[in-house]
């Protein structure tokens, strides 16, 4: 550098020249253009900003419109005590309420000591936390650091619909929105309620959401009821609910666990004792063990499965939803369903039924399968294979084994005794109609075993439902096929009550002492059906009374019986009883007719059937003294306010008279006692017991539906497939030993089913229905007549029996004696005066047509009440006159 005063002048002259003022000049003005576009743009990209942020928050939705509150909630079953018994949970439903005041305070800190420390400070965003993400994310270049306060939190999962934005400029237009109204909800909402709609509403990891829910969870207890250390493992998982589950990854949650107990230390919100008890707590023990059945697959019980119908029904019909409105509410409405189910008596039938010595046992009982296979072939194609494709593929297999039931001239079939050699038979059929390239599309095995059972109870006098089982054996689904309430068969015997003899005793004037003659060969009226009795050897009984008839369950009387009262007014009574699947008129896809006011209807002939439920209900509607009760599984629904929703008080309708009731009742006492329900009498307890037997063509459905003064029960058994039974007594075991417990284990004692007043008694001649005689029918060669019977007051006999007659036997010719049969070979019997069409019990007692051919003389004349004027009447002839006499009388001595 020349510092000289020669070199300072030249620097001088140099600055001052021309070309260097010139290009000063033009650095300093575009130096001052500088400043003034980066001014410019600064203003414009602050106007800019200020309307891209001001666009946003127009944008926004309003603050008045929209909804924190938590939705969808857990919908709570609750048997008769008050129990849950089930959950019914829609999608992201899993949701109990619990309001903040009644949890500990360390529960909602377990939160906000991590989520947001500042929560009670801020008026809905943390400045400070968006400074310390954003000087976090400028130094490290990660900016995935939320600072979003609980406030935030809240409106992004019920606002912003999660925040599943799936780019940055969305997720940051939702982030300042969120901020925007962040800070107006905080000026709505107090701290305390944004906090409790926060903590009911997020998701806590194995579909549960809401503390409450995972508190159930995890530690099976109420939020209320959380340690310190289980609120802060429970809150450990809000950040990431799968990533941080305490079930799946329990060492990732205890790491987030132990910093939300150390800044709960660090600030105050609980004592070192307290956090040195809560890092010492062994918490994901407990939660292992809470939760070591969480892999298998529970299903809703058949009782749940009904009580979901009705209520579905009930929301449609009564209160107007749509189907779709109605699951909503159902599975996501949070509501309280009150049940009618006691669990005693469910329990109770839950162990009979789990019980497989109550069953026939393997070799007498089956397991039947239901197959489906679908497969696509290379080409796009899909071919669909069934059960009767495995048959014709097996079509020629022998089974050295038996294992198969063989009723189609083939050894396979697909009832069986083995289900690994099933399954077996399966994989190669399987892998035989597969080709290369092939894909199984879907593939469905069900082996259920058979024959298959049902079972309800009823309480008689509420209609409520106690407690049901729709099938045998493991339950493999969500409402499936429901054997108690949602199948219908053919009712048999138990029927001939309901069609037939209940309209014969209420309207039709007839009564338990009125007389059909079980004679035959009897056909249904115009037609060449014949009518049998049940036995397998025809045998006829006479003169029968409708209680015998109806306690030894005998089909002639019935159908003659019902022909007297008339199918349409025995549907009738059957429609009044709650029978929905009956038929009225139908045409059949053969273009055929079918309806069920019939004659067949008074034996249970239908043509689709009935359900044991609605069996069960008409039995029950005797049992309460003639009241029909429509059967109910609920009581009421709450809704998740604790509102009534629906009151379910039960249609009661009186369906009989009382006094008809009582006769009923009194009859199929008689079942029990000694009838065809013998076997079913309780013998562990002193219980009377009112029935009626059923069974149809070849033992394919066999019931029994009964009643003790407390309860009415109906059981069913039979293939679903339509097969013979070979063991035809363990429904009626299981019957008895599911009301022998319920009666026992309630402590109930004996009583009797109460007399109406309307009922009256008087002594009757079995033969004629009419007063009995004093001398004749209580002389009668065929046995004592005289019975006492029961009638509706007014409808009682008031004529004397006229069918015994008094008459002398000659005991030489075995006719009837003469003026001329000397006096020692004279017998007095009393016999019938009747006119047979056929050998039934009655004919060895019928008064012989012809008089003694020995001692030829005039007949003498039998002593009789009402001298009826053909007493010499039969069409018998020869050997069947001969022979019935010979049965009733003496020797001849001589």
């Amino acid at each position: 550098m020349d510092y000289s005063k020669k070199g300072i002048e030249n620097k001088q002259n140099t600055i001052k020249s021309n070309t260097r003022r010139m290009v000063s000049k033009i650095r300093i003005t575009l130096f001052r253009l500088c400043i003034i576009l980066f001014v410019f743009l600064a203003i414009v990209g602050t106007f800019a900003g200020f309307g891209f942020i001001t666009g946003l928050i127009n944008s926004a939705p309003d603050i008045k419109q929209i909804n924190v509150v938590p939705q969808g909630y857990t919908t709570s079953v609750r048997d008769k005590e008050g129990n849950v018994i089930e959950n019914l949970v829609g999608a992201n439903a899993n949701r109990t309420y619990v309001y903040i005041k009644d949890l500990p305070d360390y529960v909602k800190y377990s939160f906000i000591s991590v989520e947001d420390e500042r929560f009670y400070e801020h008026d809905g965003i943390d400045v400070r936390g968006i400074f310390r993400a954003a000087v976090k994310g400028l130094k490290s270049g990660d900016f995935t650091e939320g600072a979003s306060t609980i406030t935030q939190q809240l409106l992004k999962n019920q606002v912003f619909n999660g925040g599943r934005e799936t780019d940055m400029i969305a997720r940051t237009e939702r982030k300042i929105q969120e901020q925007y109204l962040a800070i107006q909800l905080e000026s709505f909402l107090d701290k305390n309620t944004i906090l409790e709609y926060y903590i009911n509403t997020i998701n806590l990891g194995s579909g549960t959401y809401g503390i409450q829910t995972a508190a159930k969870k995890y530690f099976n207890k109420d939020a209320k009821d959380l340690t310190l250390s289980e609120a802060a493992t429970i809150a450990a998982i809000a950040q990431l609910p799968v990533y941080l589950n305490p079930i799946n990854y329990p060492d990732r949650n205890e790491e987030r666990r132990n910093k939300i107990l150390g800044a709960m230390l660090e600030q105050g919100h609980c004592t070192q004792e307290e956090y040195d008890t809560a890092m010492a707590d062994d918490v994901y023990t407990r939660i292992k063990s809470n939760n070591a059945d969480q892999n298998i697959d529970t299903y809703y019980s058949y009782f749940v499965d009904e009580l979901i119908e009705q209520v579905m029904d009930d929301l449609q019909n009564k209160l107007g939803y749509t189907q779709a409105q109605a699951s909503n509410l159902l599975y996501s409405g949070g509501l309280s369903i009150y049940t009618t189910q006691d669990p005693e008596i469910q329990k109770i039938c839950d162990d009979v039924y789990s019980d497989e010595s109550n069953f026939p046992e393997i070799g007498i009982s089956y397991w039947e399968l239901t197959y489906a296979l679908s497969i696509q072939k290379k080409d796009g194609t899909a071919i669909h294979y069934h059960g009767n494709d495995l048959l014709n593929y097996y079509k020629d297999y022998d089974d050295p084994d038996d294992l198969y039931v063989d009723d189609k001239g083939s050894s396979f079939s697909l009832l069986f005794l083995d289900k690994k050699d099933m399954q077996k038979k399966i994989d190669a059929f399987r892998d035989a109609m597969m080709e290369k390239d092939d894909t199984i599309l879907g593939e469905n095995i069900t082996m259920i075993i058979q024959p298959q059972s049902s079972f309800v109870v009823m309480d008689q006098y509420t209609g409520q439902v106690q407690a049901i089982i729709g099938g045998r054996g493991e339950k493999t689904g969500d409402r499936t096929l429901n054997r108690a309430t949602n199948t219908v068969r053919q009712p048999g015997s138990t029927f001939k009550v309901l069609s037939t003899y209940l309209p014969a005793l209420d309207t039709a004037g007839l009564t338990l002492g009125s007389i059909q003659d079980d004679a035959g060969p009897y056909y249904y009226p115009g037609t060449k059906e014949e009518v049998t009795n049940w036995t397998q050897v025809q045998n006829y009984n006479g003169l029968t009374t409708l209680r015998q008839a109806i306690y030894n369950s005998m089909n002639i009387i019935t159908v003659k019986t019902m022909a007297q009262v008339t199918p349409q007014v025995g549907y009738d009574y059957l429609l009044k009883l709650g029978f929905t699947s009956l038929v009225d008129s139908r045409k059949e896809k053969n273009g055929t007719i079918v309806s069920d006011i019939n004659l067949p209807l008074a034996l249970g002939g239908l043509t689709d059937g009935v359900s044991n439920l609605e069996l069960t209900a008409a039995y029950a509607s005797i049992a309460n003294d003639g009241v029909y009760i429509q059967p109910t599984f609920y009581t009421k629904i709450l809704d998740k306010d604790g509102n009534i929703l629906l009151d379910n008080s039960p249609k009661k309708v009186q369906v009989m008279k009382e006094s008809t009731a009582w006769l009923l009742t009194s009859a199929m006492e008689d079942v029990v006692t000694k009838g065809t329900g013998t076997n079913l009498k309780l013998t562990a307890i002193d219980m009377p017991v009112a029935g009626k037997t059923g069974s149809t063509s070849s033992y394919n459905d066999l019931w029994f539906s009964g009643f003790t003064p407390y309860y009415t029960a109906t059981v069913w058994s039979g293939f679903d497939t339509n097969r013979p039974q070979i063991d035809k007594l363990f429904a009626k075991k299981i019957w008895k030993t599911i009301m022998e417990q319920i009666h026992i284990q309630k402590g109930l004692e004996k009583t009797s089913f109460a007399k109406p007043d309307s009922v009256v008694a008087c002594k009757i001649c079995t033969k004629s229905g009419k007063l009995a005689v004093e001398g004749l029918c209580d002389k009668y060669e065929g046995g004592n007549c005289v019975k006492t019977e029961y009638y509706a007051e007014g409808t009682e006999p008031t004529e004397y029996c006229d069918v015994h007659v008094k008459v002398k036997i000659c005991t030489k010719s075995k006719k009837l004696a003469t003026d001329n049969c000397p006096a020692e070979l004279v017998k007095e019997l009393v016999l019938l005066n009747k006119k047979e069409t056929c050998v039934t019990a009655d004919t060895p007692f019928v008064i012989p047509m012809v008089s003694c051919s020995v001692h030829k003389g005039t007949t003498q004349s039998p002593t009789t009440n009402n001298s009826p004027s053909d007493i010499l009447s039969s069409d018998l002839q020869g050997d069947d006159l001969e022979n019935a006499i010979k049965n009733i009388i003496a020797p001849d001595t001589n």
